[in-house]
């Protein structure tokens, strides 16, 4: 079972990112063979600075190698060192109906959101197609939110295949029935296009500050709080370590006991669950030439594999 899944270097890694995606993807690739990706391609969509770029691509490396992907049992890579990625991205792009990238629910959100939309936003789900058809891979790791982009992907395939014969594998999402998409300090979901968001490995101090900055309802703190399904604060706190928050909901639920106090429980937990990692970040930081192999090799696994996908896709087509 080859299992395939990519993330954005477009800002800090939050924990949206590490309970959404991260930590699924590693979990998972004890079970099968593993391609896992810097999608610096998808990322052009929204930074528009080279040095900037490339600073977040390293981030993600050091964090995910932080958080415990083994570069032995994973093929670790930068999207943009597969240049078969995007040709296959322009040859499905011509088997694509435009309808459905324009139903997209990302792609809508986005426009919804006031951002100016550019063709790289428009086709990212056939991109996205092709990162996961050139590795063949079968099981996708995604949040709830990307399962359409896996259903597009599916559609896309299966339309190839009905044209050209069969060529790729028709993936299938992974979602943890206990993942849940975490809300971000405002309420909506986390997100770095929201400006929301809470880092894995941000400074103690920036991080309690935005822990403290959620917003909560004004129910006063001798009340016995209600509604706690909705608490921000808890959410994240079942997240992290799911007995504790049983035990601040039961102190909530109780009265006498206030959200700053749940907040400074939240943040003593976030930063204890991170600090093994966070030491981790320290040593590669210190070795960055290790972090650059571990890509450079892993970008090299991967092109047997996108070669070989390539091969097939270029003769069922015409172009051999």
């Amino acid at each position: 079972m080859r299992i395939l899944s990519g993330i954005q270097p477009s800002g800090k890694l939050h924990l949206g990112n590490y309970f959404g995606m991260m930590r699924p993807a590693l979990e998972l690739a004890q079970q099968g063979e593993a391609f896992y990706f810097i999608a610096d391609y998808h990322a052009l969509t929204s930074v528009t600075d080279a040095a900037q770029l490339r600073e977040n691509a390293l981030d993600v490396a050091l964090d995910f190698l932080a958080c415990g992907l083994d570069p032995k049992r994973t093929v670790f890579y930068r999207q943009s060192d597969l240049p078969q990625v995007t040709e296959l991205a322009w040859i499905l792009a011509c088997v694509t109906p435009m309808p459905m990238l324009e139903n997209a629910v990302s792609y809508k959100d986005k426009i919804a959101q006031g951002l100016k939309p550019n063709v790289g936003l428009f086709t990212y789900p056939v991109l996205q197609a092709a990162d996961i058809l050139i590795v063949q891979g079968a099981r996708v790791p995604v949040g709830r939110d990307q399962k359409q982009h896996i259903e597009i992907t599916r559609d896309i395939a299966g339309t190839f295949n009905r044209l050209f014969g069969e060529t790729f594998v028709l993936p299938e999402a992974v979602i943890r029935p206990d993942t849940a998409v975490l809300p971000g300090t405002d309420g909506r979901k986390m997100s770095k296009s929201y400006g929301n968001t809470i880092e894995i490995f941000g400074e103690e101090k920036a991080t309690r500050k935005k822990i403290m900055s959620i917003v909560t309802d004004s129910q006063p703190v001798e009340a016995p709080k209600t509604n706690l399904d909705q608490n921000i604060p808890l959410q994240l706190l079942r997240a992290l370590d799911p007995a504790l928050a049983r035990e601040q909901e039961m102190k909530l639920a109780a009265g006498g006991y206030g959200y700053g106090a749940l907040k400074t429980v939240l943040a003593d937990a976030l930063l204890a669950h991170f600090a093994p990692m966070r030491a981790r970040r320290a040593e590669l930081q210190r070795n960055l030439d290790y972090v650059q192999q571990v890509l450079r090799e892993g970008a090299e696994r991967a092109r047997v594999v996108a070669d070989q996908t390539m091969r097939r896709v270029r003769e069922v087509v015409g172009l051999r």
